[in-house]
């Protein structure tokens, strides 16, 4: 009886044995499955942009012909050399890194600010003021440029990297995203901190934005990003080409008759370099912060 008891119950523990081991071996193909179609899309994203950067060191006779390659033949820096030099792109490239810079650090300043304001306050005006800060998220940059031209020039900030840069500061995505992240600290470390005797401006510089970090990162890569990228603005505020932007100046490359491609895919792959080097320098602080770090009870 003992020997039959266990010849049936080995069969049982070895189905268990299965029925455990099965869903493991469902979640490792599906994991394998995503990864793979992420790295497919992920290739098919990089695939352009390895072209374009590639192509920035190729003589323009390479270019397009034909069969097209994506390594380059004959490998030139020549490109690089000549957007540094003819182009003045050592003055467009610094245009551009004072208005991004300025902008950034006054945007991330400004939408604290406000969104600590507007989360920690209560006031019908507050509210009033904070659906009127939204609603100008649904208006097209388009049909804001006139009136803020107008303002611009009565303030004597034509041609200048002031009337580029004032404008430029206030935004609602910073003012919403602050917002909604301070709604989430406690009041209670407020209180606590207006008991212990600080001020107003001491409980925002002091525990406010360091617990706001995560934010205050993201939006100074957004903010740096757009302002480097902005073309329209700089192009209609902007008159005098010593104060060009990287941008305007890189349009001013295509002619009506000519263009000088191996130029500008040069000049357009050093203006990357900012971007993907602030991308790489900060991305840990966004990707691994706790934003939720001090506000644990």
């Amino acid at each position: 009886m003992k020997q039959h008891t266990d010849t049936v119950e080995r069969p049982e523990k070895a189905g268990r044995g299965d029925a455990v081991r099965s869903p493991a071996t469902g979640d490792r193909v599906r994991v394998t499955a995503v990864t793979l179609a992420l790295w497919g899309l992920a290739a098919l994203f990089a695939f352009p942009v390895l072209w374009f950067v590639l192509s920035a060191f190729k003589p323009g006779s390479e270019l397009f012909s034909y069969p097209l390659s994506i390594l380059p033949r004959d490998w030139t820096v020549q490109g690089f050399a000549d957007a540094w030099e003819r182009i003045r792109f050592a003055r467009y490239f610094g245009n551009t890194l004072v208005v991004a810079t300025v902008t950034t650090v006054l945007t991330v300043l400004a939408s604290a600010g406000t969104g600590y304001a507007l989360a920690k306050y209560s006031a019908v005006w507050i509210r009033v003021f904070f659906v009127c800060v939204l609603a100008t998220t649904m208006l097209p940059t388009e049909v804001i440029l006139t009136p803020s031209f107008a303002v611009v020039r009565e303030l004597g900030l034509y041609d200048s990297l002031a009337g580029i840069i004032v404008p430029s500061v206030i935004t609602a995505t910073g003012i919403f995203m602050f917002r909604q992240f301070f709604l989430t600290v406690p009041d209670e470390i407020l209180e606590a901190a207006r008991i212990d005797g600080a001020g107003e401006i001491g409980i925002f510089v002091r525990i406010m934005l360091p617990i706001a970090r995560p934010i205050v990162v993201t939006l100074a890569i957004f903010s740096f990003q757009w302002r480097w990228n902005d073309y329209i603005w700089p192009l209609i505020v902007l008159g005098d080409e010593k104060r060009f932007t990287l941008q305007v100046a890189l349009r001013n490359l295509i002619g009506a008759q000519n263009i000088d491609w191996p130029v500008l895919i040069a000049a357009s792959v050093i203006s990357l370099l900012p971007l993907l080097v602030m991308f790489l320098v900060f991305q840990r602080y966004v990707m691994n912060a706790d934003i939720n770090a001090g506000l644990k009870d």
